[in-house]
């Protein structure tokens, strides 16, 4: 039975060095399963990092836009208001300036009709002094024919010393 012990006493040495060694490999699996687990969670983080970085610009740029609208909208708003303002001075302005300009054109036009009347006028004026001038013309003219007619008879007709007068003779 000694023989018997024997391989049982060498059992149990060897069992604990293969204990051991499963251990180990246990050990070491596990730390690989670790290794593997940690580089699987690192790589998912990173990857979920990546896709929360896309999202982010994604939503910002959304945002942006979004942003943007708004201004427009609000700008848009804005200078259609300047628009109709600006629409109603200028229609303003128009207005007085139509006003102006008949109240204008109705003074320039009765400024010319004043003129026309004054040189009607003074045309009447100067024709009246022009039939007057003409009237004395020839009422002198008139009276120095008559006093040459009277100077002619009277040379005719005796005082012209003897001499008959003759047509001719006075060339």
């Amino acid at each position: 039975m000694p023989d018997k012990r024997r391989p049982r006493a060498a059992a149990p040495a060897m069992a604990a060095e293969d204990g051991l060694l499963l251990l180990q490999s246990q050990a070491l699996a596990e730390e690989e399963a670790a290794k593997t687990k940690g580089e699987m969670l690192t790589r998912f983080l990173k990857d979920k990092l990546a896709k929360e970085e896309r999202s982010s610009a994604l939503n910002l740029r959304k945002l942006s836009t979004q942003w943007r609208a708004v201004l427009r909208e609000t700008k848009d708003k804005e200078l259609r208001q300047d628009i109709e303002i600006l629409s109603q001075t200028f229609a303003r302005v128009m207005d007085c300036k139509d006003g102006s300009l008949a109240t204008d054109l109705e003074e320039a036009e009765e400024q010319h009709a004043q003129a026309l009347r004054s040189h009607l006028h003074n045309i009447d004026r100067l024709l009246q002094l022009q039939r007057c001038r003409l009237t004395c013309l020839e009422e002198g003219y008139g009276a120095q024919l008559e006093a040459l007619k009277t100077e002619f008879e009277a040379e005719r007709y005796g005082g012209g010393e003897g001499q008959q007068w003759h047509p001719l003779a006075v060339l």
